[in-house]
């Protein structure tokens, strides 16, 4: 029994690595073929990117290159992206820096309460601080975009009638809009996608903050019927490469994925932008759901109140040798 035991974990162990292979290699005919981990559910917008990506890519190397994408968390997990491109598990990975909390200092500063109109804006700001920045968070891997999603917005079973004070909402929510959620009254709840039609069907949560695609693709349409465009934190995102990888293409093809490298942040913010555009819209035909933007008024409290949540960040930062300040400036920068 214990010789089966032995027998059988080797060949796992050789199957693992025979996948770890297969996904990044180069054919006999010269073809190049990578793998692309993603976690998100094929239909979710950094997925929607993924397959662009993947087409423009094989496109444009004349199928040179294949790209074998990997979404829902299939072959790497949200939290094991990163380190699973590093180590070669998947030759390029899409992941979420605030995943892992202190790990990309640089990159957080983009998460903070800056109020960006769009994700286009903030996807184009965070990829032009990557590159010409290049933070020592980056340098085992070859970063091949940046994006971050749309500007949160508050959806809710009852009006808000000041987004200033929330007065212990409960308010599903993630990232750095927690913080954001508790300096304004609101008693802000963590929990997984999948569990919050039910949270509100139940009444153990209000509303949620999130960007505004999920009202039609999670259809909590159903649920709230009232939606306060604040403008919330981002989350960003970021593509990565194994650097050894990345070193073993022909310049010809790197020359291909760096021409990307900004088109697909500027495509990935208006794709995700006009998504939720067009799906409060259906919320409003479909639900009868009522939208509202912040006032001026709403806008200018918001900033002071948000502000220590800046305050934090250049605290935090400065004990690693990073001026925060100066990414806050860049990133509020006209």
């Amino acid at each position: 029994m214990k010789l089966l035991r032995v027998s059988v974990f080797w060949m796992c162990v050789s199957v693992a690595l025979m996948m770890v292979v297969s996904c990044n290699k180069s054919s006999d005919d010269g073809v190049i073929e990578l793998s692309y981990a993603n976690f998100p559910p094929p239909e979710t917008f950094p997925c929607v990117q993924m397959e662009r990506w993947k087409a423009e890519v094989e496109a444009r190397t004349n199928g040179r290159v294949k790209i074998r994408t990997y979404p829902g968390g299939t072959l790497l997990g949200a939290k094991e992206i990163y380190d699973g491109v590093v180590g070669g598990t998947a030759a390029i990975g899409n992941f979420a820096m605030s995943y892992q909390p202190g790990r990309f200092p640089v990159s957080e500063a983009a998460d903070l309460p800056h109020f960006f109109p769009s994700s286009k804006v903030a996807s184009v700001k965070l990829a032009q601080l990557l590159h010409d920045e290049a933070p020592a968070e980056f340098s085992e891997v070859k970063v091949l975009t940046a994006f971050t999603c749309p500007p949160g917005v508050i959806m809710s079973s009852s009006p808000v009638a000041e987004v200033t004070d929330l007065k212990h909402a409960n308010l599903r929510s993630s990232g750095t809009s927690l913080d954001a959620l508790k300096l304004l009254g609101a008693a802000p709840i963590a929990m997984p996608q999948s569990d919050v039609p039910d949270a509100l069907h139940k009444g153990v949560i209000s509303g949620i903050v999130s960007s505004g695609e999920v009202m039609k693709d999670m259809n909590y349409a159903v649920y709230c019927k009232y939606v306060v465009e604040a403008r919330l934190p981002v989350i960003s995102f970021a593509v990565v490469m194994n650097r050894q990888q990345w070193d073993k293409l022909p310049p010809e093809v790197q020359a291909v994925l760096d021409e990307l490298y900004f088109e697909q942040a500027e495509w990935t913010g208006e794709y995700v932008d006009q998504h939720v555009e067009d799906a409060l819209k259906w919320s409003v035909e479909t639900h009868g759901v009522e939208i509202r933007q912040v006032s001026d008024t709403e806008l200018a409290t918001l900033r002071e109140k948000l502000t220590p949540m800046m305050d934090a960040y250049v605290q935090r930062v400065s004990a690693k040798g990073i001026d925060g300040q100066k990414l806050i400036d860049f990133f509020q920068a006209p």
